[in-house]
């Protein structure tokens, strides 16, 4: 059962005061090093916990609060003072880790919490250091100047405004005069920012570099694998594994890219054809927004009893922010609160079948962040990659109730299916240009914007064929609207990883759907007590790693979209 609490509007706005933080931060860590006996060590980590708890809760409520809405003086506000002194208060607590490291008492707290958290910390050591406080600020500040600038991008279409996920719906149009129009606007008014958007990156580019010089690493990608926690894998097999995709999963997008300009009665794709499957349109979903949450409520109550009661609680207590707004952040995402033990779930419905997969995908995060452990909070939630685990695997769970939001289910499908499939070759187009951004910090934004064409030549060639004509796509300006570049280092290579762990649990869940939801669960419960490849073996599954594994994985969806027959939709 969830903890019982207030409507999210009634959650009282608080901005911690960073400076009394940092101070009880270091009394805390006293206590630590003072302790005479385990228990007093172990007292000691509890009363971290509770203060951290209390202030991840108003800092996630001030970043929601400004996502929600970019415009809002105080929020902003709010915001611009967290990134300029949370360093701070991570210097603070880098103290108190480095304590429990040290404890005399480790033997004990290692038998009360377990050893894998020692392990996390020996990480946090490695990510953080007093020297790359300024560093640390001016990289936050960065970020939040990039959200901000594309929740203020505008585009005027047919006589109204939208924002970038607005303009969604008219690039999948079923007519395609409609999108064709639609990309002129789209991609000209981008166009205009172009330089603006290189500028914020050449600058985190720099600054992120700057950080790990200081810390004596070579680059920053050394950093950036430290900083997203990565125990159990390294570059190098991060390599190998893109190779895989270029290798066997680029051949299928290709020829889901030929049979998609098929579908559409054109002889080959142009860039606005390319969000659109079939020449009668994309499937959409039916209803408003209200329709869809009431759908979702009977989707997740056939599913499970505790799929059913953890959505409602969502919608009894307001924590779901769908409709996109202007000034309203783009993208989508869940976030957790651990003083309220509860996530929330942020997105822009635009009312595509986007508007599904967001209520599937976030849901399925916020799904593990009920089910996970809350006792350790290092424990609640896994790594990034073991995240999205839960988040895709979930869409493919939801499959069987898709007649709740389309006429034709089976239409719906095949379009998540194949855009699946051919997201993997995206995604490590992604990771190798980051890969290669911070091995060459000093390129020019020119060069930057011509490795990431060379890398789109590499792995979805198809999709550079479709850019002719299109100057922002063709001087390879995409990666600029793709926010993990910006905000999150390195985090992309997940979802690929996730993606294929999703495909295995799909496989299953045609053959045995009750072992599935078995292990599914299972994942969700394990939280972080793991690295990523042993969670998804503990719970039955396999490395996306391991040799094999994407070649036996992929082969069996191949026939399942042929089995939908997309030619009679």
């Amino acid at each position: 059962m969830a903890k019982e609490i207030a409507v999210f509007e009634e959650w009282p706005f608080v901005v911690p005061n960073i400076e009394k933080a940092c101070k009880k931060t270091s009394e805390i860590t006293k206590l630590l090093k003072e302790a005479k006996t385990g228990p007093d060590a172990l007292a000691a980590y509890k009363k971290m916990v509770k203060l951290s708890n209390a202030l991840q809760d108003d800092f996630t409520h001030c970043s929601v609060l400004f996502t929600l809405d970019t415009t809002n003086e105080q929020y902003a506000k709010a915001n611009d003072y967290i990134d300029e002194n949370s360093p701070y208060l991570s210097a603070a607590s880098l103290e108190f880790t480095k304590a429990m490291l040290e404890s005399p008492h480790r033997a004990y707290l290692e038998s009360k919490l377990g050893t894998f958290i020692f392990t996390m910390y020996e990480y946090q050591m490695k990510s953080f250091d007093e020297c790359i406080i300024e560093e640390s600020a001016e990289e936050n500040k960065l970020v939040s100047q990039y959200m901000a600038t594309q929740a203020s991008f505008r585009f005027e279409f047919r006589g109204n405004t939208y924002n970038m996920t607005q303009m969604g719906k008219f690039l999948s149009d079923n007519d395609r005069e409609t999108r064709k129009a639609a990309a002129a606007v789209y991609y000209g008014t981008l166009d205009t920012h172009v330089d603006e958007l290189e500028e914020i990156y050449s600058k985190l580019v720099a600054v992120r570099t700057k950080m790990a010089k200081k810390m004596g690493y070579d680059s920053y990608t050394e950093l950036g694998y430290i900083r997203m926690t990565r125990f159990d894998y390294t570059p190098e097999m991060v390599k190998g594994y893109r190779d895989q995709i270029a290798e066997f999963v680029t051949p299928i997008a290709t020829k889901l890219a030929k049979e998609q300009a098929k579908l559409l009665g054109v002889k080959s794709l142009k860039v606005y054809d390319l969000g659109s499957h079939f020449a009668n349109g994309n499937p959409v979903p039916t209803g408003t927004t209200e329709d869809k949450v009431n759908n979702a409520k009977k989707m997740y109550k056939q599913l499970s009893p505790e799929t059913d009661y953890y959505f409602n609680f969502m919608v009894d207590h307001h924590l779901l922010f769908l409709d996109a707004k202007p000034g309203k952040q783009s993208g989508g995402y869940m976030t957790y609160f651990p003083v309220h033990e509860t996530p929330i779930i942020f997105s822009n419905f635009n009312g595509t079948s986007g508007d599904i997969d967001v209520l599937t995908h976030e849901f399925g995060h916020s799904f593990q962040g009920f089910m996970g452990p809350k006792s350790i909070p290092e424990y609640h939630m896994p790594t990034m990659e073991s995240c999205e685990c839960h988040s895709m695997s979930m869409e493919f769970f939801a499959e069987p109730y898709m007649d709740l939001f389309f006429e034709n289910p089976d239409k719906y499908k095949y379009v998540h299916l194949a855009d699946s499939i051919s997201f993997l070759p995206y995604g490590v187009t992604v990771d190798e240009f980051q890969h290669w951004v911070y091995a060459n910090p000093n390129a020019t934004p020119k060069e930057r914007d011509a490795k990431w064409h060379e890398l789109e030549e590499k792995y979805t060639p198809y999709k550079v064929k479709a850019y002719k004509g299109c100057k922002y796509m063709e001087e390879g300006h995409r990666w600029l609207t793709q926010n993990h570049i910006f905000a999150s280092p390195f985090y992309y290579i997940d979802y690929t990883l996730a993606q294929v762990v999703a495909f295995e649990f799909f496989n299953l869940d045609r053959k045995n759907h009750e072992l599935a939801w078995k292990k599914y669960i299972k994942l969700c419960k394990m939280g972080g007590k793991f690295p990523f490849t042993t969670l998804i073996k503990n719970c039955g599954m396999k490395s996306p790693f391991d040799e094999g594994v994407l070649k036996k994985t992929i082969r069996p969806l191949v026939k399942v979209l042929k089995g939908y027959h997309p030619e009679n939709f």
